[in-house]
């Protein structure tokens, strides 16, 4: 008997379809609408080397810009990004991917890291809520 899908699309498609079903569409990320999406974690920020360099969104990274890398908001999300050590928050939008180190949830641009006190820690804990 062959099957309709190979047997890893299909457990792909079961999985993704369960997690749609149970309202999750990323670890530390609350299910509801848009404007309701809280995630927790650990960010750091881009290094110098990346200015001037294009993002996975065909931009090209400026660190002055208020920007940031998630690993599956669509690109043109927008998000305050608080630092719980600061208290301060920031606004920015998705226009890469990443980051790429495990344990990492978002990668801020400079200006977004400076703006909220990220720089000297390099890493930090912050809660990213989706605005829209």
């Amino acid at each position: 008997m062959k099957r309709s899908f190979p047997g890893r699309a299909y457990r792909t498609l079961f999985a993704v379809s369960a997690l749609a079903f149970l309202g999750c569409s990323y670890p530390g990320m609350t299910p509801g609408p848009a404007s309701e999406r809280v995630m927790v974690g650990k960010a750091s920020y881009y290094g110098d080397e990346f200015h001037g360099r294009k993002t996975s969104s065909g931009e090209i990274y400026d660190r002055d810009k208020l920007t940031a890398a998630h690993p599956t908001l669509p690109f043109g999300t927008v998000c305050r990004v608080t630092n719980l050590k600061t208290r301060k928050s920031v606004v920015v939008r998705i226009n890469d991917r990443g980051p790429f180190v495990s344990g990492r949830i978002i990668d801020l641009s400079y200006k977004a890291a400076e703006r909220i006190g990220g720089l000297r820690a390099g890493v930090f804990d912050v809660k990213i809520v989706v605005l829209k």
